[in-house]
């Protein structure tokens, strides 16, 4: 019996989604059993003429990570939607956006300008932008275009499954991928290996109802291991965030930063966590109420940390092309 094909690709993202794989250590042997790896660039040397030469629809599973951002994002995502029977959303960035997404709230060109000139750790004297087309003695050299917006996968293509995580935690990416394999497979549009429910649903901490009148940094306070982080001032995003990570972060005492995305029913992760802010703040006077919310540094990064491009908001609106 001849073995399914696999194809892993990396397009915005940090790479982790890569090692997670990497991280069923002596499991990858079995995928190997399983699979013949058609396209991982990451771990081989394939082209991407090797993929367009693909039949239509020979490669049986592709676990796209990372969100599209490029030209070249949006090509892979089109080409490896035509050559996969299933494509996977696998992580958060090609699942809610990511934290490239965060992009969005910013000018596109106010972006290249923080990156190549302004940011402390450049080196660049000349202020030199890399150009789309470069021409040199050697002939011209390209680089992908680079979009104003960050968009998630299936807002460029039809996904099949998604798997949540940044990364997908390690059993959660066996799981699923013996199950796709297997043949037993679930609904179509499914998120793989996650709860419908939310975290709070799933976590062991006491939660007492308590409100509260500040809000403390995870950096300068030590929680109490066992009580409800939002309960003591730290803001998590366990209430707005879909359970199936095994709780690893409220378990190592730091709030949930909500990777997960959403649970089901939840159209915009950054509201429903706003909510359950406002719910828990102890004051009905507005000076006070501003004064307990100025405290949390970076609201909207930190609501919209990983879902902003999936949100209703999308990112700050400007005048300017994709």
């Amino acid at each position: 019996m001849s073995k399914l094909k696999l194809a892993i690709y990396w397009a915005a993202g940090c790479g982790g989604c890569d090692v997670s794989v990497l991280d069923l250590n002596e499991r990858i042997l079995k995928v190997a059993e399983i699979f013949d790896i058609v396209l991982w660039p990451i771990a081989a040397d394939f082209k991407y003429a090797d993929v367009e030469g693909y039949p239509d629809g020979s490669i049986d599973v592709c676990l796209f990570n990372g969100a599209i951002r490029s030209a070249e994002n949006e090509h892979l995502a089109h080409l490896l939607r035509k050559k996969s029977k299933i494509l996977v959303a696998y992580g958060a960035c090609a699942h809610i956006g990511g934290i490239p997404g965060l992009a969005n709230f910013f000018r596109h060109e106010d972006v290249v300008q923080q990156v190549y000139k302004k940011a402390v750790s450049t080196l660049n004297p000349e202020g030199t932008i890399p150009a789309e087309r470069t021409a040199t003695q050697y002939g011209d050299l390209t680089l992908p275009k680079l979009f104003g917006r960050v968009r998630t996968l299936d807002q460029v293509v039809k996904v099949d499954y998604y798997l949540p995580g940044c990364p997908p935690v390690v059993e959660q990416a066996w799981g699923a991928i013996t199950a796709l394999a297997s043949g037993k497979r679930p609904p179509a549009g499914s998120v793989v290996g996650a709860s419908e429910v939310s975290l709070c649903e799933e976590c062991k901490r006491k939660k007492a109802e308590k409100k509260i009148r500040e809000f403390k940094s995870i950096a300068t306070f030590q929680p109490d291991p066992e009580q409800c982080l939002l309960e003591q001032g730290i803001v998590c995003c366990g209430p707005a965030t879909r359970a199936g990570c095994g709780s690893r972060c409220v378990n190592a005492n730091v709030p949930c930063r909500g990777c997960y995305g959403p649970p089901a029913g939840v159209v915009d992760q950054g509201a429903k966590l706003l909510s359950a802010v406002a719910s828990i703040v102890d004051s009905e006077d507005p000076t006070e109420i501003a004064r307990i919310l100025a405290a949390i540094d970076d609201p909207a990064g930190t609501f919209y940390r990983f879902s902003l491009p999936s949100s209703l908001l999308r990112g700050a609106q400007h005048k300017e092309t994709a």
